[in-house]
């Protein structure tokens, strides 16, 4: 079970990733953000909400090892912690903030604690 689980939080990453990878102006608007005078804003969007997940997704799936899922984990705790900080610094949409947090600290919590103590 724990390896299906793995699979399937690896396979979301790149899920996520797709979104702002190939339609990073969808990406954008489910993100409330609104681009100003530059499209550097979906540069961004296909650069670090995009690319960086789907390779990342990829890469853990290719090496299908727990340390590599543990690391992803991790990725998705800095997000969860960057999320959270946000709600009490930057006043964002409270309920989606928390809602994507949430998401992220669950998947973090299960790719960690699942295989940190495990060996390949």
């Amino acid at each position: 079970m724990t390896t299906a689980l793995n699979v399937i939080a690896a396979l979301l990453t790149v899920g996520f990733g797709l979104f702002g990878f190939l339609a990073p102006s969808f990406t954008l608007g489910a993100l409330d953000l609104t681009p100003t005078e530059s499209n550097m804003g979906l540069s961004e969007m296909r650069a670090s909400v995009g690319g960086l997940f789907v390779v990342t997704g990829f890469a853990v799936l290719w090496l299908n090892n727990p340390m590599a899922y543990a690391m992803l984990g991790v990725v998705y705790a800095g997000a969860a912690l960057g999320r959270f900080v946000s709600v009490i610094l930057d006043n964002p949409p409270v309920v989606k903030a928390v809602t994507f947090g949430g998401i992220e600290l669950a998947l973090a919590l299960w790719l960690i604690l699942a295989n940190i103590n495990k060996t390949a």
